[in-house]
């Protein structure tokens, strides 16, 4: 029974894992889409180039507030850009 919740653990951790990666892959497809470079973008948040490089790469949580700005900006839901719809 251990195994099965190990298994389960690892399974659930993955599945994490490949959402967060979706998310930067979309932040990223969504900027290029419009052709946009990061500074444009990062201006229109008003950050800097390099947060919102961190953003993308995901070496930084992109916070809440960002996420609802990308998603009124490009007219997309916050659960598209999060990986959970398609």
């Amino acid at each position: 029974m251990q195994l099965v919740h190990k298994l389960q653990y690892a399974i659930n951790a993955y599945c994490k894992i490949i959402t967060v990666i979706k998310m930067y892959e979309r932040i990223r497809a969504l900027r290029e889409d419009k052709d946009l470079n990061q500074s444009e973008i990062s201006k229109m948040l008003n950050i800097s180039q390099s947060t919102y490089s961190r953003y993308e790469n995901g070496n930084l949580d992109v916070p809440t507030e960002i996420l609802i700005s990308l998603s009124k900006y490009y007219n997309v839901s916050v659960d598209y850009i999060l990986g959970l719809k398609d």
